[in-house]
């Protein structure tokens, strides 16, 4: 199988990493969404990545689809067995799922006032899963889940931000903090994304025209990375 990506798409990164957890073999490959090959918008519905190229030529779109086809059809699942907890965590992870262009948007912020008030959003639903985070490490447990999945790209994408600028998006939130920590543990958030993938996210995210990366040059006297190989309207262009 083969995924179609832009790298970095938080929603191809959802699939990759249950691709990863799973220990299963795919393909990936890289297009330029502002320039979208032929063959791409043909088979693609919606016009957006992540699409699963099957083996047996069927596409699936849409990394909701998509992580259950493959949850479903691939090794053991991830999933939970009970069907009320198996919806509940459908809940939980579409909770993550629709904050990834949230937290896009605020880390694109071209001012603090604006990030302060991005970040309220991605603070709402931040405290409301930090309510459900039980003794871990993971999200139900010991087992890494299907929330889990969907979450560590919020997860990921937070550390880099800190790491790189000190800004820390779940600062106030222990549990989840504790959460983040186990997920980047298992070394699965490096493996889902490309290997120049913190470059181009920093690229993007930490731009000049950003606050967060104004703050990161103010402190650091140049920039972390060189110039952005992505554009704003590009993020709208994954599901």
């Amino acid at each position: 199988m083969k995924v179609i990506s832009f790298k970095i798409c938080p929603f191809v990164q959802r699939v990759t990493t249950l691709l990863e957890a799973k220990n299963i073999a795919y393909a990936i490959e890289y297009i330029d969404l502002s320039n979208k090959p032929d063959w791409f918008v043909k088979i693609s519905p919606n016009v957006q990545v992540p699409i699963l190229l099957l083996d047996d030529g069927e596409v699936l779109f849409e990394s909701d689809a998509i992580v259950e086809y493959l949850d479903e059809t691939t090794g053991t699942p991830l999933a939970a067995s009970n069907p009320i907890t198996r919806a509940q965590d459908r809940a939980w992870a579409y909770l993550g799922t629709k904050h990834y262009l949230v937290q896009c948007s605020a880390q694109r912020s071209p001012d603090n006032a604006l990030l302060v008030e991005r970040q309220k959003k991605l603070a709402r639903a931040f405290q409301r899963i930090e309510n459900q985070i039980g003794t871990g490490p993971f999200f139900r447990g010991k087992e890494f889940g299907m929330v889990d999945v969907a979450w560590m790209v919020l997860l990921h994408r937070a550390s880099i931000i800190e790491a790189c600028t000190s800004y820390d998006f779940l600062h106030g939130f222990s549990k989840l903090k504790e959460w983040q920590k186990a997920c980047l543990q298992t070394g699965l958030a490096e493996k889902s994304v490309s290997v120049d993938f913190v470059t181009r996210f920093s690229n993007f995210y930490l731009a000049a025209d950003t606050w967060l990366g104004q703050q990161m040059r103010t402190r650091s006297g140049q920039a972390c990375c060189g110039p952005s190989a992505c554009r704003v309207e590009d993020m709208a262009c994954c599901a």
